[in-house]
């Protein structure tokens, strides 16, 4: 099929390729000239594991090429995929649907043969139906052009593969046919039995912004307990280990730390709250405004954390940063939590330098301020505090012996939680997580702490005493869990403390 791609950004450049990559006809068309001229070469404007290689295959094989004209993708393709971006609007909460409005103004009038047209943006519910109509009215005389809703679930990182084998294919259409052209499109994925799930509309664009806000939700309530696990001793870590192990919950993103950021949780979330209000369900979702909340703190904690490793202020103070993009295996630094934290500390008078193995170029676009090195080690030269803000694998193996000898202080604030505690501390490092105690981050050894037990439960009128599970010391009379006691008259006293070891293989 011959299909065109508007707007090569981080998804149109993906989809374009993979496009071709099933075996389709693809132009992809963006009005960036400069862009446009890095595809035509085979180079991705951004950084994206896999996508060069396939960029490169299709561009030799002839299915694949760009261009800057909206009248040449008119006469070219019968189907039109509009992956134009939709940033949160300036000043407010709501979508800024400038850009997708701009296309479909564009692209109607210059069509040239019966179409469908399909959008893959994240949208607020009901643009679709705007968009529709929109289309309805610009399109010339005698060609019949429908509008069909496709929203895309990448992950940065993972893009190529959450294209060609995605979890699932959601699309919203408003005829049998719209259905059938998509289903010829992604045939090649069906036969590989891939969920395919028909729907109308507001449906399909709710799937995106809901996925997305269940997911800031998911993060922010881990970040939310880790704050809890911090006010008492308790190793985040472990308790989403926990958690995940419950099929119910799961273990993916229950990793708690920094928090999330990037071009689509911040914003949809936001888009979502602002679309929400203006239907008049503003209460019901009123819970993602704390979810964002809960994620910003997230940043101004990790400054505080820092901080008290360095003494209470960073006046004078070197910091390193290690890790500038929102998340590993990306470039893109939009709503970066790394950057964000790097700036903060910087206004309060510190000297900043930044290490990222990808992002350094947008780094330094976003935040000109602050200084960039080209090797983590030299980041961290004469140090008093290394942050580790993004989790990229190439941190993950640095030696610790050889960084302390680089840095004035080994201290290190672990700001995602997946540093090797034991290795770090065997190092001569004082290491600070996120939601671990701070314990964990000490000497290594075991060590004993005491644990107040709270007092048990007893009801005067029932005149029965709630103990918890198990055994409070040897040699006493085992007991059935749980367990209801009557009262006795000469009942021996419940413990209200013990002594537990700390084991130091709580890692990540």
């Amino acid at each position: 099929m011959r299909i065109s791609i508007i707007g090569t950004g981080y998804l149109g450049a993906v989809h374009a390729a993979c496009m071709a990559e099933l075996g389709h006809e693809v132009l992809g068309v963006d009005s960036d000239a400069a862009k446009i001229s890095l595809l035509t070469e085979g180079r991705a404007p951004f950084f994206e594991p896999g996508l060069t290689d396939i960029l490169a295959g299709n561009l030799d094989g002839g299915r694949l090429r760009f261009s800057t004209s909206i009248a040449e993708a008119a006469r070219f393709a019968e189907l039109h995929f509009v992956c134009v971006g939709t940033p949160q609007l300036p000043g407010a909460l709501a979508a800024d649907l400038r850009g997708i409005e701009a296309v479909m103004d564009e692209l109607t009038p210059k069509l040239t043969r019966d179409c469908l047209v399909v959008g893959k943006s994240t949208v607020p519910v009901g643009t679709a139906a705007l968009l529709a109509d929109r289309l309805g009215r610009l399109a010339p005389a005698g060609i019949t052009a429908e509008l069909a809703w496709n929203p895309e679930f990448l992950r940065e990182g993972f893009a190529v593969r959450d294209t060609l084998q995605p979890d699932r294919l959601v699309v919203g259409t408003s005829s049998a046919r719209a259905d059938a052209v998509l289903r010829d499109v992604y045939a090649p994925l069906l036969e590989l039995g891939t969920p395919y799930v028909s729907t109308d509309l507001a449906t399909a664009e709710l799937a995106k912004v809901a996925a997305n806000a269940f997911l800031a939700t998911k993060i922010s309530f881990i970040n939310a307990v880790a704050d809890v696990c911090e006010a008492a001793g308790a190793d985040v870590v472990t308790l989403a280990e926990t958690l995940g192990h419950d099929k119910r919950i799961g273990r993916h993103f229950l990793s708690a730390g920094l928090g999330f950021g990037g071009g689509c949780l911040p914003k949809d979330i936001r888009a979502f709250v602002a679309r929400a209000d203006e239907l008049g369900a503003a209460d019901s979702v009123r819970f993602l405004t704390e979810v964002d909340e809960v994620n910003n703190a997230r940043r101004r904690h990790a400054v505080d954390l820092a901080r008290d490793l360095v003494g209470g202020s960073f006046a004078g103070r070197r910091v390193a940063i290690l890790g500038a993009a929102f998340k590993p295996n990306t470039d893109d630094v939009r709503e970066s939590p790394a950057l964000e934290v790097a700036a903060a500390i910087r206004a309060e008078g510190a000297l900043v330098r930044v290490h990222d193995p990808k992002a350094i170029d947008n780094a330094r676009s976003k935040r000109p301020e602050l200084d960039y090195c080209d090797e983590p080690e030299k980041a961290c030269e004469g140090a008093d505090v290394v942050l580790h803000l993004t989790e990229w694998k190439d941190y993950l193996e640095l030696d610790p012996a050889r960084l302390g000898s680089v840095v004035r202080a080994t201290r290190i604030l672990d700001g995602r939680n997946v540093l090797p505690l034991a290795r770090w501390r065997d190092a001569g490092w004082t290491v600070r997580s996120m939601g671990r105690p701070s314990a964990l981050s000490g000497s290594a050894g075991q060590r004993t702490a005491a644990v107040r037990l709270p007092p048990p439960c007893r009801s005067p009128s029932a005149g029965i005493v709630v103990t918890g599970a198990g055994r409070w010391g040897e040699g006493r009379r085992p007991r059935p869990s749980p367990r209801l006691l009557p009262r006795q008259p000469h009942q021996e006293p419940l413990p209200t403390s013990c002594s537990v070891t700390i084991s130091d293989r709580l890692e990540s």
